[in-house]
């Protein structure tokens, strides 16, 4: 099925496995959210301090799908000011082995980005 065009809401298979997870954590800053919510609870405004240049808006949306799809939790606190805290589920749990290998296959990936001899326009 390589090269086809697919919905990921009717596939089969194993291809279909791979885009289930791919659309699950799909998005610029959801793998980043999941590995810091690895370590435990984060506040709203402890994530963003964490994820360098996301936007108000953006943290809020991807939380949101998170939470829809199960990986994330939300617990709202009765105080003012409100406290807000989100949590990995279990099925958030569940993914650890995926985002840590994501993190390792990254620096690796560095390690041997830094070791190439820089690009040069002149050729």
């Amino acid at each position: 099925m390589r090269g086809a065009i697919m919905n990921i809401d009717e596939c089969e298979g194993r291809t279909c496995s791979v885009a289930v997870t791919v659309k699950l954590i799909s998005g610029k800053w959801k793998p980043v959210i999941l590995y810091y919510l690895l370590d435990g609870k984060l506040r709203f405004n402890e994530l963003q301090s964490r994820l360098s240049g996301i936007t108000h808006r953006a943290l809020t949306l991807q939380l949101r799908e998170l939470e829809k799809d199960g990986l994330v939790s939300r617990t709202i606190y009765p105080v003012i000011p409100p406290k807000v805290e989100y949590q990995l589920t279990d099925l958030g749990h569940s993914m650890k082995a995926i985002i840590l290998a994501m993190y390792d296959w990254g620096s690796d990936y560095q390690k041997m980005q830094a070791k190439k001899i820089p690009f040069s326009k002149e050729v």
